[in-house]
C-alpha cells in the first residue's frame, strides 16, 4: 500500500489558492505575505517521506551556492520517479495557481518557469543577509519543520541597513512570500537546529534563468490558461 495516500494535484491547487487568497500582507520592512495551512496535510507528509537525505556539508559560508552539487530540486527526473514531487509540481504549474500568484502578488507570471528546491538544513547551517536576484519573480518558502523548537527556525528579516527587524514563524505548513528587490534583505542567523530544518523554496523564474536543470518543467512555461 502506498503511503501516504496523496491528494490529486487539482485538490492541492485549490487548497493552495485558498491559502494564498487569505494571506496576511505586511508592509514592513518590505511587502511580504504570510500564509497558513498552505498544503493538505497528506501532501506535506508525502514530501517528508521522500528518500532524499539531508546534505552533509562541512564548510558552511552562509551561502547555498557553496554546495550547489548537493542541493535538491524537483527536476523532471525526480518528478517522474517520485509521486509527491509530481503532485506538488503539477499543482503549482496549474493556471489557477499562476493566476492567483499574479493577482495576489502583482507579478507578470505568463511565460515564466516553476522552480522548487527541497531544503534540509542541519545544525550549523546559516545564511548571510542577502537579496534574491530579480530573475525570481517571487520567492516563497513553505516550512515543513517539526520538533519542539521548530517554530523558531523561520526566515530572518532585515531592513535596508541590514539590521535585524524580525523573523517569520516556521510553524508547520506555513509560508512567507516576497517579491525580490534591492531592499528585501533576509537570511538565517546562526542558531541551534535540533533535528532537521525542512522547507521548500518555490519560485516562478524568468525565461532567461540559466540553470535549466533546476526547473520542474524546463520545456513548459507557466500559462494563465
Amino acid at each position: 500500500m502506498e503511503f501516504p495516500t496523496l491528494p490529486q494535484p487539482s485538490s492541492v491547487a485549490r487548497h493552495f489558492v485558498s491559502a494564498l487568497q487569505t494571506a496576511r500582507r505586511e508592509e514592513t520592512p518590505y511587502r511580504h505575505w504570510l500564509l497558513r495551512d498552505v498544503l493538505p496535510e497528506a501532501a506535506c507528509v508525502g514530501i517528508l517521506s521522500l528518500p532524499i537525505a539531508p546534505p552533509q556539508v562541512r564548510h558552511l559560508d552562509g551561502t547555498r551556492a557553496s554546495f550547489n552539487a548537493q542541493r535538491s530540486f524537483f527536476t523532471p527526473q525526480r518528478i517522474a520517479r517520485y509521486a509527491p514531487c509530481a503532485m506538488l509540481a503539477v499543482a503549482l504549474q496549474r493556471p489557477e495557481v499562476a493566476r492567483s500568484f499574479a493577482e495576489t502578488c502583482g507579478v507578470e507570471v505568463e511565460g515564466s518557469f516553476l522552480r522548487i528546491e527541497y531544503i534540509q538544513d542541519l545544525d550549523g547551517a546559516w545564511l548571510e543577509p542577502h537579496c534574491d536576484i530579480p530573475e525570481k519573480l517571487f520567492s516563497m518558502v513553505i516550512y515543513l519543520c517539526t520538533g519542539p523548537d521548530a517554530e523558531a527556525w523561520g526566515t530572518d528579516i532585515y531592513d535596508a541597513e541590514r539590521r535585524w527587524v524580525g523573523r517569520s514563524s516556521a510553524e508547520f505548513d506555513s509560508a512567507v512570500i516576497f517579491i525580490p528587490g534591492n531592499n528585501t534583505w533576509h537570511g538565517f542567523d546562526p542558531r541551534p537546529i535540533d533535528g532537521v530544518r525542512r522547507l521548500m523554496e518555490i519560485n516562478y523564474v524568468r525565461p532567461n534563468w540559466r540553470d535549466r536543470d533546476q526547473l520542474c518543467f524546463p520545456d513548459q512555461p507557466i500559462s494563465l490558461g
